[in-house]
């Protein structure tokens, strides 16, 4: 199934189809129905990843974050009536049912009343799961902010004043969740102190490099090996201890002082019924876009999938490995060449503009190789598989040899719009944003793919 609406306007030359194609083959490959239908089985007995449940035990769902409604219509199609009932929490207008499983609505990037008033009810549910069953947990990217519970004396405004400086402060996922899980009741495996049932199983769609369990939506379900002293350190680290409400400021050094409960730790009896199958990551979706560049011929290299740093520094790395293909006796191939990478960078917010990370990553790329003038023919997209990028509506961008001449001939300061951070109205006027519409249904992380030559180079017969 499509994902990107404007794949005609991108797919104008033989470049832009193989890239469209690509993107579209990354996006189907983490699909929550194909993800989920690769690790669940139910027929005479339940199969969860290598485990086994016999005879056909009850099952109950809950689930949280930007894949949640299509995880669960997944294990619907899968078990069917066997799914006795449950609760998800998704973005904003993904809300309804999906036969048994109700699908509310929480908020997303930073934790607002519908995420407390959604959450508030999903513990209910679990606390009534019967314990002789076995709890379903859907995990996917955004279930940090979709699912949150205050520790004591904490107010919901005050975890997303202390998020969002975070953000704004450069911090990446892991230091993020690490402060966020010692200001909940439900992160960081304590969403277990809540359920009888006989078991747990988590089903996740990892939008975390290298796939760390304890991070993914701050890791519900998994033992915590942050501490208080990590989240105290991590806002010592961006200087914002006087920045972040006073209630986060004394809660914390309540755990500092043993006052207060530390998140359950590796070896607790709590995850004695606990288990956990990643269904889909972000290398799966490099994998695939990378199968479907090569059924056009194009000679690819999947560079890394832990991509990571400042969104614009990270471009000129990107931009000296395709450099590298035009060089000879290095290790990429020459055109029609292809790199493939992937992760999660940063941005440091320093102007007022619209943008996101896989925005301002291709508007840093385009003008590092127009700058060195040693590759004169490419063309490169970074898109992030949620379909939404930062605090834009599109999910990414594409450049090429002709981004930066077409700019300046309209009157646009490619470097302005960087410091800006307003790579969106860049690419808006340029008219080669990523568009899918707003959420796709799942996140792996972002998915970057350049094409090195020119258009000649690329021929569409498979």
């Amino acid at each position: 199934m499509p994902h990107i609406r404007n794949r005609e306007v991108l797919a104008s030359d033989n470049r832009g189809r193989i890239l469209v194609d690509a993107l579209e083959a990354a996006l189907n490959a983490v699909d929550p129905h194909n993800a989920v239908s690769r690790v669940l089985r139910s027929n005479n007995c339940l199969r969860v990843g290598d485990r086994e449940y016999r005879p056909h035990p009850q099952v109950y769902v809950v689930g949280f974050g930007k894949a949640a409604r299509g995880m669960a219509e997944a294990v619907l199609s899968v078990l069917g009536g066997k799914v006795e009932a449950g609760l998800v929490i998704a973005p904003r207008g993904m809300g309804g049912r999906v036969g048994p499983i109700e699908v509310l609505e929480g908020d997303h990037p930073i934790p607002g009343e519908n995420t407390l008033k959604s959450s508030l009810r999903l513990l209910e549910f679990v606390e009534q799961v019967p314990p002789n069953s076995v709890l379903l947990v859907l995990v996917s990217g955004g279930g940090s902010a979709l699912f949150e519970v205050p520790a004591d004396d904490i107010s919901l405004r005050d975890i997303a004043i202390t998020t969002d400086l975070l953000l704004r402060s450069g911090a990446d996922i892991y230091e993020l969740n690490a402060v966020r899980k010692h200001l909940s009741r439900v992160k960081g495996g304590q969403l277990l102190r809540y359920t009888n049932a006989a078991a747990v199983e988590t089903i996740i769609i990892s939008d975390v490099m290298g796939d760390r369990l304890d991070t993914i939506a701050s890791g519900p379900t998994v033992p915590d090996e942050t501490t208080f002293e990590d989240a105290w350190r991590i806002l010592e680290k961006y200087r914002l201890v006087d920045k972040v409400p006073k209630s986060v400021r004394d809660w914390l050094q309540r755990g500092l002082k043993g006052k207060a409960p530390e998140t359950p730790k590796p070896g607790d009896t709590l995850f004695s019924k606990s288990h956990v199958v990643v269904a889909a990551r972000n290398l799966d979706a490099l994998r695939a876009a990378a199968e479907a560049l090569e059924s056009y011929g194009v000679k690819t290299i999947v560079l890394t999938d832990t991509l990571r740093g400042e969104a614009r520094e990270a471009a000129k790395t990107l931009a000296a490995v395709m450099e590298a293909s035009m060089k000879a006796g290095t290790i990429m191939p020459g055109p029609p060449a292809a790199v493939v990478a992937g992760g999660e960078t940063t941005v440091t917010v320093r102007g007022g503009g619209k943008g996101g990370r896989c925005q301002e990553l291709v508007l840093s790329l385009a003008i590092a190789l127009r700058r060195v003038r040693i590759l004169d023919a490419y063309k490169a997209a970074c898109m992030g598989t949620d379909g939404v990028d930062g605090n834009s509506p599109v999910a990414g961008a594409v450049a090429d040899e002709t981004t930066i001449p077409r700019a300046l001939g309209m009157g646009l300061n490619p470097v302005e719009y960087l410091e800006e951070n307003n790579s969106y109205e860049f690419f808006t006027q340029l008219g080669t944003v990523i568009d899918t519409g707003g959420h796709t249904g799942t996140n792996v992380n972002d998915v970057f793919i350049s094409l090195v030559g020119h258009d000649k180079d690329y021929r569409l017969e498979h």
